[in-house]
Order: C-alpha cells, then structure tokens, then sequence
C-alpha cells in the first residue's frame, strides 16, 4: 500500500490545493469536515498524514488524538492556519509542519515534501478494519472523545487527551469496535493519571448495550478475561471527586 492523508477542511478553495499537491506526490486522500469525523476516521485506519484546518472546532484536540497513536501509525500532521491562528498553539496540539492560508499551490508543496520523508505506508494487503473506537464521555454539555484501549464487560480503559477532570459518575457512549452497535450508560472512574489515562467501571448500562457488549466479548473469547488496565495502574493520580 502507498501513502495516504486525511484532509480535516470545509473550503472547497482549500481542498483543490491540497488534492493538487497531493496528487503531484502520489499520495491517496480521503476528506472530511469535522473532527469528530476526522477522529472516527483515524480509528478506524491508518493515515500516513493528516491536514487540520484549524479555523474548524475542535482541530487541537484532533491533532491530540492523533498523536496517542503507536508510533508506528502516527500520522504527520500538517496544520493549516488564518491570520488569527497562533502558530504556537497548533504545534503544542502536536502539528509537525504548519501551511498557510491562503494555500499556494507551491508553498504547499514543499511542506508536503519535506513531511513525505517521515510518512509511514500502510502495509496491510487486506481491506482496512476497524482498529479502535472512541468512547465519548460526557462533562455537562461538553463531550470529550477518548481511545479505549481494553474493555470488558465490568469496565473499560481509556486513554483521553488531556488529564480528565475527578468526576465519580460519568456518562459515556461508544460503538463497539467492527460493528454499529452503541453502548450507552455511566461510568465510575476508578482511577485517573496526569497522561489522560483512565479506567472505569460500568455502573450503569442500558439492557440492549449489556447485550449486545456481552455478545461481542463472548465472540472474540474476552468474557472472562479480566481487565487490569481498567482496576490497576502503576502511578494513578488521587482522585478527588467533584460533585456534578
């Protein structure tokens, strides 16, 4: 398999540029116009880059996602910024290279060389399949996505971002990996580093979403696995909890 890059950008202008520049360089691209899309996405395959626009919501904290990958499937990432983008802030989200908007055709270019050099192919031969998925955790009106990285039918691993904030109850919501079925129900954080990991018993899910989770585990010979990542850590931070 050769390169590819996702591109996270609404205008039309923009994405002309960037498929021209893209096509020059033999690489594949795959568009989309949100970070939550662009986040799903990464998920579910591997990018060798990802270009932000980050005039859009949310852009930093797509490029925080992006960065948790293993290193082998760390895509570059490219920020592309306005007149009123620090540039500071798009490379402490974790941009290796920064475009300018307008976007110019050769400009373009030579960001896209120079990051080409560090772009990692996708080697499967076999069609993609998802990897992981996100479980969206809810903070009043706000919902902050996190990679989960175990799950079983007690509870689940996490890693988030940023530090989560020591709430005991925690909505949370995440489509079980390969298929389209969404559980729903609350969390209770067990434990919580400064690094954004986490792990969370199940205190509460809905009938269907125990179901369906149950199913899923017993399909792939997790149900009596038990969950260390989710009740042990070595250096957890002291939770204490603020009242929601």
């Amino acid at each position: 398999m050769g390169l590819n890059a996702l591109l996270m950008c609404r205008d039309q202008q923009s994405l002309r540029v960037l498929r021209s520049a893209l096509d020059v360089l033999d690489i594949e691209q795959e568009a989309c116009a949100s970070a939550p899309d662009a986040m799903e996405l990464m998920t579910q395959g591997y990018y060798s880059a990802l270009v932000l626009d980050f005039d859009l919501p949310n852009a930093a904290l797509a490029a925080k996602m992006a960065r948790l990958a293993p290193a082998q499937r760390r895509p570059v990432v490219f920020a592309m910024i306005g007149a009123l983008t620090e540039i500071a802030a798009a490379f402490q989200a974790g941009a290796n290279f920064v475009v300018y908007k307008p976007l110019v055709l050769e400009q373009v270019l030579r960001s896209l060389r120079a990051g080409k050099v560090f772009m990692r192919p996708d080697r499967r031969s076999s069609p993609r399949q998802k990897l992981e998925t996100l479980v969206y955790l809810q903070f009043g009106i706000a919902a902050l996505p996190a990679m989960v990285l175990d799950l079983n039918e007690q509870g689940i691993s996490l890693q988030s971002p940023e530090p989560l904030p020591a709430l005991q109850q925690v909505p949370l919501r995440f489509v079980l990996p390969g298929t389209s079925h969404m559980i729903e129900g609350t969390g209770e954080m067990i434990w919580a580093d400064d690094n954004g990991r986490a792990g969370m018993f199940f205190s509460r899910l809905t009938a269907g979403s125990r179901k369906h989770l149950k199913q899923w585990l017993g399909k792939r010979g997790a149900k009596n696995r038990t969950l260390e990542r989710v009740t042990r850590h070595e250096k957890p931070r002291r939770l204490e909890f603020a009242s929601r």
